[in-house]
């Protein structure tokens, strides 16, 4: 983006930017914000990160890292060069040139159309910076919401200090794209989207990201940044529950809705495959498309294809334990009393992330219906339910043949199909695990 004349204080921030002598604060040092100290760092950036939770600071400052796509080794060169610190005291906020807030905005569980809700959770950041905002600083929320947000409560909320913004501080949005445990793409190799709330806002993010990232793709305003995530996350929504709903229909027709799939699949054009499953997961698509349904409906706009694919989405769990009562009826028994063995409680295959795990809702639904339920799972071992452990067994042939039934959940690379099909007396495998396991199908019932 070209900016014709900038003022004094973003020229200066602009100046520090290329110098790498700017210092990059990150709010959150999760899933979203760790990976993105450690790239920030790598490329020359002093980087101060800051979380409520003491545990993350201190696991920091002795190179152990807690998210997946951040090694030890990785983390710990950053820390011992002096580019990365982490710390507990929001006070330090003052020092940083750049604040980028990485942290979640929650949805409340009965998705109701109540922006408030979100407006507060942001209002409790920005009351961390605004006593420390300060002429020539930036401020970047990664964090999803709905459209508006940068300019409708950060700005006036940071404003409320005196200063102004796109003059005396910048603002923008860039919306996160972080996909765990992603063995192509990681934070140093996807694309990033900003969007400014006014031109210097815009240049002065654009050159923060470009100092560290390969691809920076600038839209017209915070706002059509805030609208490109949701729409790369309603995407996945609504074809995830177009699918779902496909499996649904191959059902009824006696079909296996797999082998549908990996046919149309074979088409170059036109196509991209999606699969079903037991239900969403995860920290994006089973909650960012309601932000743009929150606001919407404030405008008397109903998102029928939101909440429709939605609906289809949350409704898999219970249609999961419904198949598997119909296959144990067929066998003489129920649900009721059956030992039930879930395989995989986390969002997605081979990641220790549990947020928004189908497996939870699953669960519910079948000790609801009276099954006594265990867990395996290679990246977990404690795993709650409504406030409750669920026991944790290990993967044994042993403990295989103690349960009734395996519930395949996640289909972690690391475990053996083959070894789960020989041992078990049955298998609901709702991720196609099995796919490649050529002996004892008769065990096998598919989603």
């Amino acid at each position: 983006m070209t900016v014709t004349s900038l003022p004094d204080a973003a020229a200066a921030l602009r100046e520090k930017i290329a110098s790498k002598t700017a210092l990059v604060g990150i709010i959150g040092l999760g899933y979203v914000g760790l990976p993105l100290a450690e790239v920030f760092a790598r490329e020359g950036f002093r980087v101060l990160g800051f979380d409520i939770d003491a545990r993350k600071p201190e696991a920091i400052k002795a190179g152990q890292s807690y998210i997946g796509d951040v090694t030890d080794e990785q983390l710990k060169a950053q820390v011992d060069a002096g580019r990365i610190e982490a710390t507990t005291d929001f006070s330090r906020l003052g020092e940083c040139d750049a604040i980028l807030i990485c942290v979640p905005t929650p949805l409340r569980k009965t998705l109701d159309p109540d922006i408030s809700y979100i407006e507060d959770s942001i209002e409790r950041i920005i009351e961390r910076i605004r006593p420390q905002l300060r002429p020539g600083q930036l401020v970047i929320l990664e964090s999803t919401t709905y459209p508006g947000t940068t300019d409708e409560v950060i700005v006036p909320a940071l404003e409320r200090g005196g200063l102004k913004a796109g003059r005396d501080f910048f603002v923008a949005f860039s919306p996160e794209r972080v996909d765990p445990s992603n063995p192509k793409y990681k934070t140093d190799n996807t694309p990033k989207v900003v969007g400014g709330y006014s031109p210097a806002c815009c240049a002065v993010s654009e050159a923060l990201y470009k100092g560290a990232l390969p691809a920076v793709h600038v839209v017209s305003s915070a706002e059509a940044a805030e609208m490109v995530k949701l729409l790369e996350n309603t995407f996945r929504l609504i074809n995830i529950g177009l699918v779902n709903e496909f499996a649904l229909i191959c059902d009824k027709l006696g079909l296996n809705v797999w082998e549908i799939i990996d046919a149309a699949a074979t088409k170059p054009f036109g196509f991209m495959p999606f699969y079903p499953g037991p239900g969403l997961g995860g920290h994006c698509i089973p909650i960012d498309p309601h932000y743009l349904s929150w606001k919407l409906r404030s405008l008397n706009f109903f998102t029928r294809f939101i909440d429709l694919a939605a609906e289809i989405n949350r409704g898999m769990p219970a249609y999961v334990v419904s198949k598997l009562g119909l296959v144990l009826n067929e066998q003489g028994r129920a649900i009721k009393g059956t030992k039930v063995l879930v395989l995989g409680v986390t969002y997605k295959k081979d990641t220790a992330d549990t947020r928004e795990s189908p497996a939870m809702d699953v669960i519910e639904v079948l000790e609801a219906r009276g099954a006594h339920v265990s867990f395996h799972d290679p990246f977990v071992q404690v795993y709650e339910v409504g406030g409750q452990k669920v026991p944790y067994v290990p993967l044994t042939p042993e403990s295989l043949r103690a349960h009734d039934v395996v519930l395949i959940v996640t289909d972690h690379s690391a475990v053996d199909y083959d070894a789960v099909v020989r041992d078990a007396k049955l298998v609901f495998d709702a991720r196609n695990a099995t796919k490649r396991v050529t002996g004892e199908r008769a065990k096998v019932v598919t989603l």
